[in-house]
C-alpha cells in the first residue's frame, strides 16, 4: 500500500475499469426496462419483476464473491484473476441479455428475461467486487483516495455517457429495434470486456502470500460489517442515492417518448446531464479538500433533489427547452455524488481494520455493491409497478391523462424523497479528515498489535 502520491498512470490504469462498470449500470438503468416492454413485449409489472429477481440473486453472489476474493491467493494477487477470466463471460452475458429471444408467452418471457438477468448481474459481479477491493490496497492516504476516485469516476462519466447516448443512434443504424439492441448488447459488452483488461494488465497488487487466509465463515463474515458505524450509515446513504437516480434514469426515456413525443431528445437530455457532470467530478475532489467529503456528497442531494421537483412541477408545461436546462444542475448535482462516497468507503473500511485488528475489504465492497444492486432494482420493478398501475400501455402514442401523472410523479417527488433522506442519513456520518487522521495515529501506535494479528491465523482476516 502505498503512503503517498500514486503516479498517475497507476490512476489511469485502476481508473479506466470503471468506464465499462459505469456503462453497465447507465445501459442497464436506462434502457433494461424499456427494452423489456417496448422491444420484446413483457408488461411492465412482469419486466420489473424479472430486473428485480436478477439483482435479488446478487443476495447471492455479492457477498460470495467477497468472500472468496478476501480466501484468493495467486500469483497473479486476489482480485486481478477474477478481473482476467471474468472478462469475457461479461462480454457475452450483455450481448445476450439484449438480444430479443422468438416470441412466446409471458411466462416464458419471463423467465427468460430473469435468467439473463441473473447470469449478466453474476458476470459483472465476478469482475466489479474485485476491483472495487482494490482501492484500499493502493493508498491510505485520505486526500490520495479523493484523487484516485476522481479518476476512477472520470473514467466512469464517459462510460456513462456512452451506455446513455450512443444506445439510440446505434439502433436507429439498424433494420429494426431488436436487431439494433442486439449489436448495441455486443459493442458495450465488448468495451466492459476490454476496459477489465487494460485496468488487470495494468495495476499490480501488495504481496500477500505471506498473509493468513481467512478462517471465519460466510455468514460470519457478512454480518461483522453491520457492527462499523461510519460503514452502515455511508452504505445506506448510497442506496438511497442509486435508487433515486434508478426511479430518474429509467423513466426520462418514457417521460420523453410520451410527454413530449420526442424519444430521440431523451438521448440530449441524459448527455446534457453527463458531459456536465464530468468537469463536476474533479471540481468535487478539490471543494472536498475544502469543506470535507460529507459536505462535498451533501450537495449532490440537494441539487438533485431540487431538479427531480423543477421537472415534476414545471417541466411538462414549460417544454422541452426547461427540461433540458433543468439537466445542467442536474449534472453538477450528479458530478458531486460520483466520487465523494467511493472516496469514503476505504476510510470507513480502514476504520474497521484499525478498531478490530483485521481486514476484509471483500466483505465490505461485497455488502456494499449488494445493497446498491437491491435500491436500484427495487427502484426498477417500482417503476415498472407503479406504470401498470397507473394505466401505461407499451407504444400507445395516446396515453391516459392517468398514465401520464404517474410518469411526472416517477421523475419528480419520488425520486427527491429518496434524495432528502440520503441528505438526512449522510449528515450522521462521522469520519471527516480529523477523525480520519486520529484513527491514523492509533494505527501507527499499535504496530505491535497489530503485528501480532496478522500472525495469528485464529485472529487474521485478510490484507489488502
Amino acid at each position: 500500500m502505498s503512503e503517498g502520491k500514486l503516479p498517475v498512470r497507476v490512476k489511469l490504469g485502476f481508473g479506466v475499469a470503471d468506464l465499462g462498470g459505469s456503462l453497465f449500470f447507465t445501459a442497464m438503468g436506462f434502457w433494461s426496462l424499456a427494452f423489456l416492454t417496448d422491444v420484446v413485449g413483457i408488461l411492465p409489472a412482469a419486466a420489473g419483476a424479472a430486473v428485480m429477481v436478477g439483482k435479488l440473486w446478487d443476495a447471492v453472489t455479492d457477498p460470495l464473491m467477497g468472500y472468496l476474493s478476501d480466501r484468493t491467493r495467486t500469483r497473479w494477487g486476489r482480485r486481478r484473476p477474477y478481473l482476467i477470466f471474468g472478462a469475457l463471460p461479461l462480454t457475452l452475458a450483455m450481448w445476450f441479455f439484449f438480444t430479443k429471444p422468438a416470441e412466446h408467452s409471458q411466462g416464458w418471457l419471463l423467465a427468460w428475461a430473469s435468467l439473463a438477468l441473473c447470469l449478466l448481474n453474476t458476470a459483472y459481479t465476478v469482475v466489479n467486487i474485485p476491483y472495487s477491493a482494490l482501492t484500499p490496497d493502493l493508498t491510505d492516504d485520505y486526500h490520495e483516495r479523493s484523487s484516485l476516485a476522481g479518476y476512477r469516476f472520470g473514467f466512469a462519466a464517459i462510460g456513462t455517457l456512452i451506455g446513455a447516448v450512443a444506445v439510440l443512434p446505434l439502433v436507429g443504424l439498424f433494420p429494426t429495434r431488436a436487431a439494433g439492441f442486439s449489436a448495441v448488447g455486443a459493442f458495450l459488452g465488448l468495451l466492459m470486456g476490454l476496459t477489465t483488461l487494460i485496468t488487470a494488465f495494468s495495476v499490480r497488487e501488495g504481496d500477500h502470500s505471506a498473509t493468513p487466509i481467512p478462517h471465519e465463515g460466510f455468514f460470519e463474515t457478512f454480518f461483522v460489517v453491520f457492527k462499523n458505524r461510519p460503514y452502515v450509515i455511508l452504505l445506506f446513504t448510497y442506496a438511497c442515492n442509486l435508487t433515486a437516480l434508478a426511479f430518474l434514469q429509467t423513466i426520462i426515456v418514457y417521460y420523453f417518448k410520451y410527454l413530449y413525443r420526442n424519444e430521440g431528445m431523451a438521448t440530449l437530455a441524459m448527455g446534457i446531464l453527463l458531459v456536465v457532470a464530468m468537469p463536476f467530478i474533479p471540481i468535487s475532489v478539490l471543494v472536498s479538500k475544502r469543506i470535507g467529503k460529507k459536505r462535498s456528497y451533501q450537495l449532490c442531494f440537494v441539487l438533485l433533489a431540487c431538479s427531480c421537483l423543477a421537472i415534476w412541477a414545471f417541466a411538462h408545461r414549460l417544454g422541452m427547452g426547461f427540461f433540458l436546462g433543468v439537466m445542467f444542475v442536474a449534472g453538477a448535482g450528479l458530478g458531486f455524488g460520483w466520487a465523494a462516497p467511493w472516496a469514503m468507503i476505504p476510510d470507513a473500511v480502514e476504520y474497521d481494520a484499525v478498531t478490530t485488528g483485521k481486514r476484509k475489504e471483500g466483505a465490505f465492497y461485497g455488502m456494499w455493491t449488494f445493497t446498491s444492486k437491491v435500491g436500484t432494482s427495487l427502484a426498477v420493478f417500482l417503476v415498472g409497478l407503479i406504470l401498470q398501475w397507473g394505466g401505461y400501455v407499451a407504444n400507445l402514442a395516446e396515453q391516459s391523462e392517468r398514465a401520464l401523472g404517474t410518469i411526472r410523479l416517477i421523475v419528480g417527488p419520488i425520486p427527491a424523497s429518496v434524495f432528502l433522506a440520503g441528505l438526512a442519513l449522510i449528515e450522521r456520518y462521522p469520519l471527516d479528515e480529523t477523525a480520519y487522521l486520529a484513527l491514523m495515529r492509533t494505527q501507527a501506535a499499535q504496530p505491535d498489535a497489530i503485528a501480532a494479528s496478522k500472525a495469528r491465523p485464529e485472529d487474521a482476516t485478510t490484507r489488502p
